[in-house]
């Protein structure tokens, strides 16, 4: 374990202490894990650098880290808030890293610590958070182009794999773009490449922009113009081997290897350049670069660049940075979970209530305080008798605590815990349920995940779509529902709404009399047809047996299916059931909201036509008493 005492960073304040603790701060990569404990804005102490390969788990490596005389000496005793950068995309709870085999679940983590605040983010948002805030001397201008203000930034890092990331100006904040960018298909620019993606061809079924712009790519480009050199039997070598015989020109297959490295590179910041209109520059961050010193500088990455045709003239007006400024990733994992903290305190500092108010709570009300501040996520989700049944309390201590606190009740104390933890709103994403979680925790993320599928099914919502579909079960004489499986029971509850809406339908659950009732339809008739794989041949077969009919076909189901391609009409519903694919609960529930989209519609319509219609009837009979008062003397016959 290497360590130094202490670093000022970027942005450093002279304030004080942090008055809860310092906040420890990982960066993890392939290869190492570095760690360090921010004692004040900016100021950074007992920075260490693990290398991965020494410890089973990250929670290992955190525990060895926190554990070290140096780390102590500095107050890691005391940390309370924790932030993660990691090269990993970040979907849900369980992370399971693509360049090392460490895998863990973020609360589990969290937990294990004793941390109240455990934030996770992509290494290369982080990276992007401190772009912003880097000075003039922690950045080298490579060639041309100067930057305009308020305009998206982008990123660039080559170490272990390649990190893409962005910065959106928005108001008076910066919003860092999550990204996989590293992983769009590689594509060659001259025939050294070429012969490059074929030599990579053999190992690789997929040749991404990683798989060469990376240590492990400069790497594969050696070993690809080795051959090509005539040299199939040079030694292997690896990337930090090829940069130094490179700079000191011992090989002149490493100083190509570094030259092809750079020019691929540039290509690759150049699409990214042209990808966000990052007129605000292009920053390259990682391991590797840094390292080339003049080569890079001499190398061909400025000219591919700017080598897009008739888009030169647009790339040239852009600026490219090498970043240059030491361990820039912790202030940008800094400032990301001091916007959490601040967003956190200014909702509902519950927690710090709690840890205010204990010395004033009986023994058994510290005993809920204790549970509360160790497990405040599981506070959220379990009623009051699991709760005191894990604390070991009666319910009416729960009780009396939430009272000692200055809260009404439990349900308003896991409101404004709600609205502390998570700054003013409770986010949902989705989370693998695994065969280990208990009883509560599987309640929680099946909920959790029927909220965030709900949420992003509103989102993604195709309105043209919709209202195409309306349209045509509007119109239509006939509705067939086809349906088979886990859908039928979803088919049956759509064949009762059309029936109350007083449009003609039909629904059989076996497949072979949906077969026979497809073949009666008509021109004017409707299909509706739902699927989560849009893929079993009978109904396939059943949808193709209607359109010969002339019938228009509604399809329910997952974009790119086969079922989707015979639709007329397409509502996309794509939804991965995960590890429970056994289960279709998810894809159940939004096909039964979709339906409800589409009767809440075809009702609205009819009622607003009901009123339109009674409107111009008493229109007409509001004109005949006046037409009759007229004719005969105030008197209606």
């Amino acid at each position: 374990m290497k360590i130094d005492e202490k670093m000022e960073v970027a942005g450093s304040d002279p304030a004080e202490r942090f008055s809860e603790g310092p906040r420890l701060l990982a960066d993890i990569g392939g290869t190492n894990a570095r760690f360090v404990l921010e004692t004040r804005q900016g100021h950074l102490e007992a920075v260490a650098v693990l290398p991965c390969d020494d410890y089973a788990s990250l929670l290992d490596a955190i525990t060895a880290y926190i554990d070290s005389d140096e780390a102590r000496a500095a107050g890691s005793a005391r940390v309370r808030h924790a932030a993660i950068a990691i090269a990993n995309p970040i979907d849900d709870d369980n992370i399971r890293m693509m360049n090392h085999h460490w895998f863990f679940s973020i609360e589990a983590m969290r937990a294990a610590l004793g941390l109240d605040t455990l934030l996770v983010v992509n290494d290369f948002t982080a990276l992007a958070m401190a772009l912003p805030y880097l000075r003039p001397d922690q950045r080298q201008q490579i060639g041309g182009g100067m930057a305009r203000a308020d305009s998206v930034i982008g990123l660039l890092g080559s170490g272990t794999g390649l990190g893409v990331s962005g910065m959106i100006p928005a108001e008076d904040r910066w919003i860092a773009l999550g990204s996989e960018g590293g992983h769009v298909s590689f594509a060659p620019c001259d025939q050294r490449e070429m012969d490059v993606l074929s030599f990579a061809w053999r190992e690789l079924s997929h040749v991404s922009a990683e798989r060469l712009a990376s240590g492990r790519g400069l790497e594969l480009i050696y070993r690809a113009l080795s051959e090509r050199a005539g040299k199939p039997d040079a030694p292997l070598l690896l990337a930090a081997d090829i940069t130094s015989r490179a700079l000191n020109n011992e090989c002149d297959v490493c100083l190509e290897a570094v030259d092809c490295f750079c020019a691929i590179l540039g290509s690759i910041a150049g699409n990214v350049a042209m990808t966000l209109g990052a007129l605000g520059g292009i920053y390259i961050g990682g391991g590797i670069v840094p390292r080339l010193g003049p080569l890079f500088e001499q190398s061909q990455f400025r000219a591919r660049f700017e080598q897009k045709g008739r888009l030169n003239e647009y790339l040239a007006q852009i600026p490219t940075f090498l970043i240059t400024a030491e361990l820039p990733t912790f202030l940008g994992i800094a400032a990301i979970l001091a916007q959490k903290l601040k967003r956190a305190h200014t909702g509902a500092p519950v927690l710090e209530s709690v840890r205010q108010a204990r010395g004033r709570m009986s023994p058994s009300e510290c005993k809920v305080a204790d549970w509360v501040l160790k497990e405040p996520n599981a506070m959220l989700t379990l009623p009051i008798a699991e709760i005191a049944q894990r604390v070991g309390v009666s319910q009416p201590t729960v009780m009396r605590f939430c009272r000692s606190i200055g809260v009404q009740g439990l349900a308003d104390f896991k409101l404004k815990l709600a609205s502390g933890l998570t700054g003013g709103a409770i986010t949902v994403a989705h989370c693998h349920v695994e065969i280990s979680d208990s009883d509560a925790e599987l309640a929680r993320k099946v909920l959790g995940n029927n909220a965030s599928a709900a949420l992003a099914m509103r989102d993604m919502l195709d309105v043209k779509a919709l209202t195409a579909a309306i349209e045509l079960l509007r119109g239509a004489q006939r509705v067939e529902l086809l349906a088979v499986g886990s859908a039928r029971v979803v088919a049956d509850d759509m064949q009762h709404k059309l029936l109350n809406l007083g449009i003609v339908s039909s629904f059989f659950a076996d497949p072979q009399a949906q077969e026979m009732s497809a073949a009666m339809l008509k021109p004017g008739d409707v299909a509706l047809v739902i699927s989560r794989s849009g893929a079993l041949p009978d109904l396939l077969r059943t949808v193709k047996v209607a359109q010969g009919c002339g019938a228009r076909v509604l399809a329910i189901t997952a974009s790119g299916s086969p079922l989707a391609k015979l639709a007329d009409v397409l509502l996309t519903l794509n939804h991965p059931e995960g590890n429970l694919n056994f289960v279709p609960m998810i894809v159940r529930l939004l096909q039964l909201m979709m339906l409800d989209i589409l009767s809440v519609g075809l009702a609205r319509r009819d009622t607003a036509q009901r009123t339109s219609a009674a409107e111009l009837e008493e229109g007409q009979l509001h004109g005949m008493r006046i037409s009759g008062k007229l004719k005969f003397g105030g008197h209606l016959e």
